[in-house]
Parts: C-alpha cells; sequence; structure tokens
C-alpha cells in the first residue's frame, strides 16, 4: 500500500512540475516509450503483491531495510531537481546540468533508486522471481530505450544550444519510480 500511494503522490508532482516546464517551452522527447514504464511499475507492484502472498509473509529483514534506506535517497533527488523533477524527458530551454545533490555522486542516481528498490522490495517479502524479471525488465528499458532517448534529447538540445552535451548531463527522475529515474532538465 505504501508503494501504490507514494507512487500516485509522485504522480501528482510530476504532472504539476510538468505543467510548469512546458510553461517554461519545454519540449518532451521519448514520448513513444513512456507508456512502457506506466505498465512496467504498476505490473512489479501486482506482482510483488502476489507473489509476496504465496511466499508466506515471513519479511526479509536486510531487503526490507535496503529499501527503506534508499527512500531518503529518492526524495534528495526530488529535492535538489525541485520543479526539474518528472517523469518525462522535457527539456526546458536555457537549462543547465544538474551538479548538486546526488548528482555529484552518480549520473543517474534515481534509476540506481528504482533498480534497487525493484529488486529489495520484492527479496523483502519472498518474491524471488518478481525481483528476477522485473530487474531485467527494467534495466532492459532503461539501456536500450531510456537512456538513448535521454542522449538523442541531449544532442539535439546541444545542437540547438551553446551548451556542450557533457554540460548538460544527466538529471533523471523518477515519479513511476522507474528510477525513475524520466527526466527533465533546468538550472540547479
Amino acid at each position: 500500500m505504501f508503494l501504490i500511494v507514494q507512487r500516485l503522490l509522485e504522480l501528482r508532482l510530476a504532472r504539476a512540475n510538468e505543467r510548469w516546464a512546458r510553461q517554461q517551452g519545454a519540449v518532451e522527447y521519448g514520448q513513444a516509450h513512456y507508456p512502457l514504464f506506466f505498465v512496467l511499475h504498476p505490473t512489479w507492484m501486482l506482482a510483488l503483491l502476489l507473489e509476496g502472498r504465496s511466499a508466506g509473509g515471513r519479511v526479509q529483514w536486510p531487503m526490507l531495510a535496503l529499501f527503506v534506506l534508499a527512500q531518503p535517497l529518492r526524495y534528495w533527488v526530488i529535492r535538489t531537481l525541485g520543479r526539474y523533477w518528472n517523469t518525462r524527458i522535457l527539456i526546458v530551454p536555457g537549462g543547465k546540468r544538474v551538479t548538486g545533490g546526488p548528482f555529484r555522486f552518480m549520473p543517474h542516481p534515481n534509476y540506481a533508486v528504482v533498480a534497487l528498490e525493484i529488486a529489495a522490495a520484492p527479496l523483502a517479502v519472498g518474491a524471488w522471481r518478481t525481483a528476477i524479471a522485473y530487474t531485467v525488465l527494467n534495466a532492459a528499458l532503461l539501456l536500450l530505450v531510456r537512456l538513448p532517448a535521454e542522449n538523442a534529447a541531449l544532442k539535439a538540445y546541444s545542437g540547438h544550444h551553446t551548451d556542450s552535451v557533457a554540460d548538460l548531463g544527466s538529471s533523471d527522475s523518477t515519479g513511476l519510480s522507474a528510477s525513475t529515474d524520466f527526466e527533465s532538465r533546468g538550472p540547479p
């Protein structure tokens, strides 16, 4: 239940931020793959629930602790990005690379959180099949679809502005946790 409420609240925030970004003239990239994440995350939650129930309900405390410890990092990402945090790839004109907060340590902190959650939450309730299947699916979507779309957006942006791709970097964000990661650009 926590995951569902958390994701719905994050979607609400992402939609508000999306409206603001579009008012600033943001251009969206990768729209075609967005529904894939919309399918991935709810089905992951359903699989987690169903397999977790059939596994007997015994909690694996180290995995639960790992999941809980990932939450402050998620909110650190959201706070660092502020109004630029979103579940879509939105390039805001005049945007610069976000280099503060967790972005000092890794280029895609939200994707790291999502990957950790997708594995740890199912393992915490004995749903190892869900952990394996959705970790692989999430990795495939990120590596084969999402990150190439982000790179294409950065390349397109850098072709029309004086900032270089290296100056823009990544500021991923995931309202579905997907980790999401899901990206927006803007000044820190």
